[in-house]
């Protein structure tokens, strides 16, 4: 088995979808106005519309109701992708500015346009370097 993607249904595809690209600097490649992925070298970043919920089961997701799942990307500079999102309004709220975690990650934990938890990080102790080595 491999894991090979997230989906976020939204009220709003562009919109989403221009924040994950300026957060992550990966172009979508859109297949229509209500579905778009981010590709990267470990998995798929999904966006769908609110649309295309009643083609698998009406009712059955809710955008922007998210209150359990954080999306975390592996980066190479966290400072970086704050100062790159700081002040362009992309950001819903900034939950913590970057920060080392005891387990050695920096840190930067914030909500997506659509409320979501993201956390972006990068290993700066040999130990989470090593752990992320897989």
């Amino acid at each position: 088995m491999h894991f090979v993607s997230t989906r976020i249904i939204t009220g709003d595809v562009a919109r989403l979808v221009g924040f994950y690209e300026r957060a992550t600097a990966v172009s979508a490649t859109w297949a229509n106005e209500d579905f778009a992925e981010l590709r990267t070298a470990s998995a798929t970043l999904a966006i769908g519309s609110t649309r295309t919920v009643p083609l698998f089961a009406p009712g059955s997701a809710r955008p922007a109701d998210n209150h359990s799942v954080i999306l975390e990307f592996l980066v190479d500079d966290v400072d970086g992708v704050y100062k790159n999102l700081s002040g362009f309004g992309f950001v819903e709220e900034f939950v913590n500015e970057p920060t080392t975690m005891p387990w050695g990650n920096r840190t930067l934990l914030l909500r997506d346009p659509d409320g979501n938890l993201v956390n972006f990080f990068t290993p700066v102790t040999s130990a989470a370097i090593e752990r992320c080595a897989r």
